[in-house]
């Protein structure tokens, strides 16, 4: 990762932790401490990723700041960020959100997983955001076409797409079918063929309109940080 990254906190303990554990990601690190300098500073950079504390943002609207520099990927960081409050910032267009008091090692995951097109959200909203948007794109006739192609899977290919749709990696897919994760890739490349689909999140989509994925049950082990509540990130780039 060698694209600017931006920092924004109030707090200059958690900026020189933030910024001591994720310099070595990028080859320029902006850090800002004042709300209301950042809008400028966004407009001229326009940094590739962002780290927002909630704290910092307050009641800032986020919709602002994707508009001055849509190609910039918001990542908010807060305390307590409630799970209807996250799903307000997603639909604003933040990319991820993650507490505040998350092990180091585990942002900088983060960071990379959104900056890598992924989106990392708690599991609840990943089947909250495929429902939401299976629903919008239902009459769409290529979705239609690949929800026709389904029957077009083996088993074992069917189940390893809903296990996508649930959210799950492929790491913890390997593990709960007993193969290796280079057998789920193998797989999940049939499977986007057979489909006509380029990347998990549109996999995703078209799972979510069809009835047996909707009542299937699969097992999910939790992506957790150490003091992080359950949480996916689903790919919204090409990706296996």
């Amino acid at each position: 990762m060698t694209n600017n990254l931006m920092i924004a906190s109030s707090c200059h303990d958690r900026l020189a932790a933030w910024t001591r554990e994720l310099n070595s990601l990028v080859s320029t690190t902006l850090v800002m401490d004042k709300l209301d300098t950042l809008g400028d500073v966004v407009t001229q950079i326009k940094p590739k990723v962002m780290l927002l504390d909630y704290d910092l943002l307050g009641s800032a609207d986020v919709a602002s700041l994707r508009g001055i520099s849509k190609a910039t990927k918001i990542i908010v960081i807060g305390s307590d960020i409630s799970e209807e409050t996250e799903w307000q910032l997603l639909k604003a267009g933040v990319r991820g959100c993650c507490r505040s008091d998350a092990d180091p090692k585990l942002l900088k995951q983060v960071v990379m997983a959104v900056h890598m097109g992924e989106l990392w959200i708690r599991r609840t909203l990943t089947c909250r955001l495929i429902d939401e948007l299976g629903r919008a794109t239902a009459k769409n006739k290529v979705y239609r076409d690949s929800l026709g192609m389904l029957n077009k899977l083996t088993q074992r290919e069917y189940d390893i797409a809903v296990r996508v749709k649930n959210g799950e990696s492929n790491k913890l897919i390997a593990k709960a079918c007993g193969i290796t994760e280079r057998t789920v890739k193998a797989h999940l490349t049939e499977v986007f063929n057979k489909l006509g689909v380029t990347d998990r999140l549109n996999l995703a989509l078209v799972l979510s309109a069809d009835e047996r994925a909707t009542v299937r049950k699969t097992s999910s082990v939790p992506l957790m940080g150490k003091h992080e509540v359950n949480r996916s990130a689903i790919a919204s780039q090409p990706s296996l």
